[in-house]
């Protein structure tokens, strides 16, 4: 088997291929002309669970389509060479965001075959702290592959967009095709606003924001206009609230010179949720035993109040929130993680795009370093298999392709901080992997790659009676922990780790969707093309 990047490489990019159960290889294009051929040499590679071998075509560079054909007679899955092979993937994967609007009717001139009814409009329940009171809560992200909105997840995958849209604002002049597009506002401003303006009704008017908004339990796999269960809110936690406070800082700066309206409420916003977090030092989350969705658990929340600590002086220029960052840095925290639960990059991300002499020069040498010397593991982890993955075996964890993803942020990152090459070459390496160049054989966005998934555990998915599903949407990918119906150790035991998936949509645990996983390729995609 040879394992290619299925979507393809830009024409004057390094380019690698994995080849396994044989080192032979040839390269044709799609007339048929064999282009190169060669050996590779293979070796055990723990991830994969095979003897694999690095193929090297970078001296491929004329516009066209490809395949490799190995020493056995496989054809690996074509693939494109040329200047602009990731536009319609790019776009694509910024439109999921559209499709998991919560709401409002998605309408077929946007959505095409996708379209449907305005879903969950009904009034929440406030949970626990006043169950007589119902607050108007349309709108939104629905998280994932179920219909609920989590604060801290969306605040995270806003992050991804947002910052990804400061570094390189030029990646995002394109139409998204969403009603808004055409307003004088970049779409992917008025697409993170969606969000944003649904997380302003989640806060109370001490500061403090909600957790979550789901249903009591999770729906069958219905269309989310024919879900007619009770929304309710969860308690407010720290965690909600000083993820709140980081990304309406971060966006009231951002939307100033669009929106002035928009950026005057998030600012608000974050400054309400700075006075909570002031008066609230302690950890606070609350989830209710009765409510059976998503916890998004996380029993630290020094992480987040760093990361609002980081974007809250920017946007008051009030010295205690250095404070707060030298105090928080005592606890040596990851300063480098992109997820939801442990965003201590996003700080380091917000204090190093900042411009020079905001922050002070220890803070910002620590931060600087600690990201290097994060890009530099990284790369050894890369340079040590065939894939050249940032992987070990015990990686391969829920949603692996997230991580994945925010190793190549990482790496993106770094690339920008350094200008070493080595950052952006193994950060396409990561991207390589997401498309198609794994031992699965098989690229993890819906639509994008000759052996692209299909059957996303997302319910719209399953109940819209349409065969292909939605493009442009990320795959958990494969988890060494799985436990579902169609994924455990009963089916896939005996398996590498890098082959602990099922394409299925029952597979809740390898193969669900959501729209973090879907936000560090949008920022990878952006910074790499």
């Amino acid at each position: 088997m040879i394992a290619v990047n299925q979507v393809g490489y830009a024409a004057e990019s390094i380019k690698h291929a994995t080849i396994s159960g044989g080192k032979k290889y040839k390269l044709f294009n799609s007339k048929g002309e064999r282009i190169l051929e060669g050996e590779a040499k293979l070796v055990p590679d723990e991830n994969s669970g095979e003897k694999a071998g690095l193929i090297d075509f970078s001296e491929v560079k004329d516009p066209g389509k490809y395949y490799f054909v190995d020493e056995k007679g496989e054809r690996s899955a074509g693939f494109t060479i040329g200047k602009k092979v990731y536009s319609s993937l790019y776009k694509d994967v910024l439109r999921m965001f559209y499709f998991q609007r919560c709401g409002m009717k998605l309408e077929e001139k946007y959505a095409g075959k996708f379209a449907h009814k305005a879903c969950h409009c009904m009034k929440a329940r406030v949970l626990y702290s006043d169950p007589a009171r119902y607050v108007k809560l349309n709108g939104g992200w629905h998280d994932a592959g179920d219909y609920g909105r989590y604060v801290t997840a969306g605040s995270v995958a806003l992050a991804h967009l947002l910052y990804a849209y400061a570094l390189k604002p030029k990646a995002f002049k394109a139409s998204m095709n969403i009603p808004e597009s055409g307003n004088g506002i970049p779409d992917i401003l008025n697409e993170c606003a969606y969000e944003l303006d649904w997380m302003l009704k989640m806060q109370e008017k001490d500061g403090g924001v909600h957790h979550k908004a789901t249903s009591m339990s999770f729906v069958d796999f219905i269309m989310p206009e024919d879900d007619k269960e009770e929304p309710v809110m969860t308690p407010v936690s720290s965690l909600a609230t000083a993820d709140q406070a980081a990304i309406m800082a971060l966006a009231a700066r951002l939307y100033e010179k669009f929106d002035e309206k928009r950026a005057k409420a998030y600012k608000k916003s974050a400054l309400a949720a700075a006075k909570w977090l002031v008066a609230n030092p302690g950890f606070v989350f609350t989830n209710p035993s009765e409510v059976h969705t998503g916890t998004y658990e996380d029993m630290c929340d020094a992480d987040e109040r760093m990361w609002a600590a980081a974007e809250l002086y920017q946007l008051t220029n009030d010295d205690k929130w250095i404070w707060s960052i030298r105090q928080i840095l005592e606890l040596r925290i990851s300063t480098v993680a992109l997820g939801w639960a442990d965003v201590g990059g996003l700080a380091s991300m917000s204090v190093l795009m900042a411009k020079k002499g905001v922050f002070p020069v220890d803070i910002c040498d620590k931060l600087r370093g600690n990201w290097i010397d994060e890009a530099e593991r990284l790369c050894k982890v890369a340079a040590a298999n065939p894939y050249e993955l940032a992987f070990y075996p015990y990686n391969f964890c829920w949603g692996s392709n997230m991580q994945v993803l925010c190793n190549a942020m990482v790496l993106c990152f770094a690339n920008k901080l350094s200008g070493k090459q080595e950052y952006l070459d193994y950060a396409a390496a990561q991207l390589d992997y997401i498309l198609g160049r794994n031992a699965m054989d098989m690229s993890y966005v819906t639509g994008y790659g000759e052996k692209a998934f299909r059957n996303p555990h997302n319910r719209p998915t399953v109940a819209d009676g349409i065969d292909d599903p939605i493009p442009g949407y990320v795959s958990g990918g494969p988890n060494y922990r799985a436990g579902d119906t169609m994924a455990n150790e009963k089916i896939l035991g005996g398996r590498p780790p890098m082959r602990w998936y099922v394409d299925d949509w029952r597979s809740y645990s390898t193969n669900e969707i959501t729209i973090y996983w879907n936000s560090p390729l949008v920022y990878v995609l952006a910074y790499i093309m």
